[in-house]
């Protein structure tokens, strides 16, 4: 049977899955075991797939790191933190959208999914009372999430990315800096700019007035930097600087005269679903790498008359779509990219962000999964939104480079 019809089969058992209310990861997995049946139906794949996911270590840094996440989202929230941290922001922004864009898009600079699993309940606080959707706070947490996924010096997918097809990392961010901006726009066209609601009012109050919850916005933002600090520049793994950073949250907190249950922090962040979620979207993604469906995915569209952009754009969209991680469709594309046109700039900037455009619908994308939970939203109804954005992003993209490269 051809890989292609292969993929659209296994897509449309997904649809199915999930609209009767099978969990994603599930659904994923499903869809997973199809592939593996109708391509090379070996038991040893399988096994040496699930063998592989249970002892990589991206698999349990992930989980930790989600985990003392969610563990200092209760510390903050259980503390009023966050609370006093909408406030402050609606003093200094005097606008709640952008708090709602803002918000999202700065930790977004945290290299960590983890980060949409702690944006998510400042978009809801910030979303308060303003008559949005599940949905619509879905889409917004992350959507401005991921606009400095072609401008961040520490995004793993433009490291990965430089190092295999052999460009200077300086080279690709400044080729690639001008889609963050176009990233921004699309998102605040389609997801902010239909909102009607006016800009706070009443007085603003002195420093002093607000003092409490502009010390609320530095104690919400200070693990975000400290984090990242600890990732950059002492080569922390996400889940060991988010873990340090938890502890000396405690001790911050209680310092600070805020009330904290420590057992609730720890036991309120047990989320077996979310880790059985993370476990099938691995174990599925190391099933298509085990069998080989990834690569005779290339192998085909190599064999194509297409010209290199386009053969370029549509592997890196597809493996971006089955993967649902950059360091996915890099790992895979980046390497033909380094065989066909050593150093080409614009093929380079054509795979990120189309692969990147493919993430952005995949329910393989952790931070979506992150997101869904969190909002209890539906899938297929952010997906409308969601297909409108990344086909923007992808014209927009693609016009920029014909006519100039």
């Amino acid at each position: 049977m051809n890989i292609f019809v292969i993929l659209v089969l296994a897509m449309l058992l997904i649809m199915v899955l999930l609209r009767r209310r099978v969990p994603i990861g599930p659904a994923i997995l499903a869809a997973g075991f199809f592939i593996w049946a109708v391509t090379t139906p070996q038991l040893h794949y399988l096994a040496s797939a699930l063998l592989t996911t249970l002892t990589a270590a991206r698999t349990y840094d992930l989980i930790l790191a989600l985990y003392f996440v969610m563990c200092l989202e209760i510390e903050l929230r259980t503390g009023g933190v966050l609370d006093g941290m909408v406030r402050a922001l609606h003093h200094l922004l005097r606008n709640p959208k952008l708090t709602l864009a803002i918000m999202p898009a700065f930790l977004g600079l945290l290299p960590s999914l983890g980060g949409a699993r702690f944006s998510a309940p400042i978009v809801e606080g910030a979303a308060k009372n303003l008559g949005l959707t599940a949905e619509h706070k879905a889409n917004i947490n992350f959507w401005f999430r991921h606009i400095f996924e072609f401008s961040s010096p520490i995004i793993p997918g433009m490291l990965m990315a430089c190092s295999i097809a052999n460009i200077p990392f300086s080279q690709l961010l400044m080729h690639l800096v001008w889609v963050t901006p176009l990233f921004f726009a699309i998102g605040w066209l389609v997801l902010m700019r239909p909102l009607h609601f006016a800009a706070a009012a009443g007085e603003i109050g002195s420093f002093a007035e607000h003092r409490q919850d502009y010390l609320h916005l530095l104690l919400a933002l200070a693990p975000v930097a400290v984090n990242f600090i600890l990732i950059v520049s002492f080569n922390f793994s996400a889940s060991a600087a988010m873990a340090l950073v938890v502890f000396i949250m405690i001790f911050v907190l209680r310092f600070t005269n805020h009330v904290l249950n420590i057992k609730e922090v720890f036991v309120g962040a047990c989320d077996l679903k979310m880790l059985m979620n993370i476990l099938c979207i691995f174990y599925f993604i190391q099933i298509l790498t085990d069998t080989k469906v990834l690569y005779a995915i290339v192998a085909e569209f190599q064999k194509s008359p297409l010209p290199q952009p386009v053969i370029v754009a549509v592997i890196s969209f597809i493996i971006g779509v089955l993967t649902g991680m950059s360091q996915g469709h890099v790992a895979i594309v980046m390497p033909i990219i380094a065989a066909m046109a050593p150093g080409d700039l614009t093929l380079a900037g054509i795979a990120m962000v189309f692969g990147v455009a493919g993430q952005m619908l995949t329910p393989t994308h952790m931070c979506l999964i992150v997101t869904l939970d969190y909002f209890k939203a539906d899938y297929f109804k952010c997906l409308k939104r969601l297909t409108v954005m990344s086909a923007l992003l992808l014209i927009f993209f693609s016009i920029k480079t014909y006519f100039l490269g």
